[in-house]
């Protein structure tokens, strides 16, 4: 019997599940969140009070929306991995307001595929579902992880600015703006 026997999912990809958060996440994404690997392009890792307030966010963001990051667990075994999914952003620059395609993943996830797969699947759902017309994804330009997978997806390079949320880390603040419009997507 699997782990995720009861869990119900939004939709799957071949071997993720999307799903709304709960407070049982709290605990391992404030772990994932206190990485400071998977937190190595952001300001500072996230406390859990921060934690907290970030899956608040998205369960706001569902019900306003209906996207958010979504709760991502690995459907063979049930296991929560972080997020992948679609966010709204306003903050302000050429790109914005629109849906934001983003991921993080525990460290033991990475280098399978799974950031991939999973960001294919919720452009289709963001597309096909929701009936998004355009889906954006942003990172710090020294974050070459994130930047190939949104390569790897078929994102085609928007350019680049420097992120309002990120003028105190001059490391961080210049970033890359990728795009996939719904009528050139093949998902």
């Amino acid at each position: 019997m699997s782990g995720n026997d009861t869990i119900d999912y939004l939709f799957n990809s071949e071997r993720l599940g999307f799903r709304q958060w709960t407070d049982a996440d709290l605990t391992e994404f404030a772990a994932i969140n206190a990485d400071k690997s998977v937190m190595e392009y952001f300001p500072e890792p996230l406390t859990e009070i921060q934690t907290t307030a970030f899956v608040a966010k998205q369960q706001i963001q569902m019900l306003t929306h209906g996207y958010c990051y979504f709760a991502t667990d690995i459907l063979q075994s049930g296991e929560f991995i972080g997020f992948i999914g679609l966010s709204h952003q306003d903050y302000t620059s050429p790109f914005t307001p629109a849906t934001d395609i983003g991921w993080r993943l525990k460290k033991e996830a990475w280098g399978q595929g799974y950031a991939t797969e999973g960001a294919m699947r919720c452009l289709e759902y963001g597309f096909k579902q929701i009936g998004l017309t355009d889906i954006i994804a942003v990172c710090p330009v020294v974050n070459l992880r994130s930047e190939n997978v949104m390569k790897k997806i078929g994102m085609e390079k928007r350019g680049t600015f420097r992120h309002p949320g990120l003028k105190d880390y001059p490391d961080l603040e210049n970033c890359v703006c990728y795009g996939y419009s719904a009528n050139h997507f093949k998902g």
